[in-house]
């Protein structure tokens, strides 16, 4: 039998990862390995990343809900246990897309543009 935990997707990057990046990344701003530039670069960089996690997560709520999520079970997620919190994100999603499939194409429309 399969181990449901061992084949459930998982996010492309941890925060246990991040913090690493992070640590190592500082110790070389700190020697002076890397210039002002570099690190506007870096800036532009994990902006972009940011936003792009947060599209994933948009997916991932509309996804969860369509596969039957209730607001209780997914409101932990946006902290504090508020259901309003996960319901104001899905009423503004719906405004753009009816289903994950459809914000899916919108975010492959936003990449080819």
């Amino acid at each position: 039998m399969t181990d449901p935990e061992s084949t459930r997707p998982r996010a492309p990057i941890t925060e246990a990862a991040v913090l690493q990046w992070l640590e190592e990344t500082a110790e070389s701003v700190r020697s002076g390995a890397v210039s002002a530039d570099e690190l506007i670069a870096l800036l532009g960089e994990l902006r972009r990343a940011s936003a792009a996690c947060a599209d994933a997560s948009d997916w991932a709520l509309l996804a969860a809900r369509e596969e039957g999520a209730s607001l209780r079970q997914i409101a932990p997620v946006f902290g504090k246990g508020y259901v309003r919190a996960p319901a104001a994100r899905l009423e503004k999603l719906h405004r753009q897309a009816l289903d994950s499939a459809q914000w899916l194409e919108i975010l492959r429309a936003r990449a080819n543009a």
